[in-house]
């Protein structure tokens, strides 16, 4: 029988070498302008000669109040980054891999210590992680600015020759904040109902085709999430069939936000040392406070189960309510699983992200039968060291 994750695919247009995809991670390789560095480029290049089907990018910035608080992320707010994205698709496509942007504005879930300015946020909520002031209630000319900034970073993602865009729904960042009645608690237009808490995100498909017509846009939204009030699958459910009238060419499927600790990104041992050595909260503590801080750390840093395939349920139900692409991310390690899942489950396209640290060439790996599963421990250092260095495999220890 013909091994259906190892043949060509479409992908809203986009032609894919197999079904397997590089989901976002952020790398930490941009330069002091936030563009992309030679040492991100390089690894593109080493994740398409292992034959990915397709690299999503670590996210990157649409305004300067939205960059993230970890270690050199991208941005794509204005023109002069364009020529340096082109450097770095020209390199993926000479290898026939295709390479999809995805862009984000972070809103509560940032410092104002890193970005300068204070945060924003649909409703002015603390964020429980971030431990900042009240976020800055986003008024509606605010809002209209975020959409306009949103469709400009979609005609630059374009122009850059990327094959399509990724607007970045989950996780907690801004549209996801939009999304969840947990961090959207507005009475206007923005908020209340689900049609409300989407308009944002209609607004960015509505204003994007005008100005990049038929361009691939796809997002990566919370199925659900671990916050009182926040996204469940119905809700998820209804959310996918809104975007798929927008015209969002394909979904991936994710869950959790920050605040749910390592929610969207589980394993077998909490890394309770490493967010001691690098996470901003706890670095700075006494020794021994630290002592006493751990048993809180691992109270916030819950691992729901399972521990793997968590998202598989909730995708198979989203794609049963939609006729675009789903492509399911979340605890997938292994070629079994992952035949399993295109093969007897109907889904699209299968992504992971902590399997390409470790192994650039898994795929190849995989397609040549010569590894079965990934080497990846799940121990989610690069993750927390991912605050103040560049992604790499840091194989559960500190140094």
């Amino acid at each position: 029988m013909t091994n259906a994750v190892f043949e060509t695919a479409s992908l809203a247009g986009i032609q894919l070498k197999n079904r397997i995809i590089r989901s976002a991670t952020h790398e930490g390789m941009a330069d002091e302008k936030s563009f992309p560095t030679e040492k991100l480029k390089n690894l593109y290049i080493r994740l398409a000669k292992g034959e990915v089907g397709a690299i999503i990018t670590g996210y990157a910035g649409i305004q300067a109040d939205g960059k993230s608080s970890l270690f050199a992320m991208l941005m794509i707010d204005n023109d002069d980054c364009v020529p340096a994205y082109q450097e770095i698709t020209n390199a993926v496509h000479n290898y026939g891999t295709a390479i999809i942007m995805q862009i984000a504005h972070c809103g509560r879930q940032t410092r104002s210590k890193s970005t300068g300015l204070q945060t924003v946020a649909p409703s002015a909520i603390r964020d429980a992680f971030y431990n900042e002031d009240k976020p800055k209630e986003l008024s509606e000319d605010e809002i209209r600015q975020i959409i306009d900034n949103f469709v400009s970073a979609i005609v630059r993602v374009k122009q850059a020759g990327f094959d399509g865009v990724q607007l970045h729904l989950a996780h907690g960042y801004l549209l996801s904040q939009f999304l969840s009645s947990h961090s959207n608690r507005r009475k206007d237009r923005w908020g209340g109902s689900t049609e409300n808490k989407y308009r944002i995100v209609d607004e960015i498909f509505k204003k994007a085709k005008k100005r990049v017509g038929v361009y691939p846009i796809l997002v990566k939204m919370n199925a659900y999430d671990g916050r009182r009030n926040g996204m469940r699958i119905e809700e998820s459910v209804q959310i996918a069939q809104m975007l798929e009238k927008s015209g969002c060419a394909a979904i991936e499927v994710s869950c959790g936000v920050i605040e749910d600790g390592l929610y969207s990104m589980r394993g077998e041992k909490l890394p309770a040392d490493a967010a001691m050595a690098y996470t901003f909260k706890y670095k700075n503590l006494p020794g021994p406070i630290k002592v006493i801080a751990i048993p809180v750390l691992k109270a916030f840093m819950k691992q729901p189960k399972p521990l793997v395939k968590y998202n598989l349920d909730a995708a198979i139900r989203i794609k049963a309510a939609v006729n675009i692409p789903v492509i399911v991310v979340g605890g997938i390690n292994n070629i079994d699983d992952i035949n399993t899942i295109i093969q007897n489950h109907n889904l699209d396209f299968v992504s992971m992200s902590r399997p390409f640290i470790i192994e650039p060439g898994i795929v190849s790996k995989f397609k040549n039968g010569t590894q079965t599963h990934s080497k990846c421990i799940t121990c989610n250092y690069c993750a927390i060291i991912g605050e103040e260095k560049s992604l790499k495999c840091h194989y559960g220890k500190l140094k």
